[in-house]
């Protein structure tokens, strides 16, 4: 049987490192980009932030 290779496998340390940084990476998306008060109710500063890196990354807000 030589065309059959074993499935490499991911080292459970880097994908601890993956599982860790995933979540707040998503919060972060989801604040700039979707977020239009819902979350970031905390000040006008933070909302204007937020609208301001809409406007940088190119996604339509308005």
């Amino acid at each position: 049987m030589s065309g059959l290779t074993t499935p490499s496998t991911v080292p459970f340390p880097r994908l601890g490192w993956w599982l860790l940084a995933v979540p707040p990476l998503l919060l972060i998306a989801y604040l700039v980009l979707m977020d239009n008060g819902a979350i970031s109710q905390t000040g006008a500063y933070l909302h204007e932030l937020m609208h301001d890196g809409r406007h940088l990354l190119g996604v339509p807000c308005h």
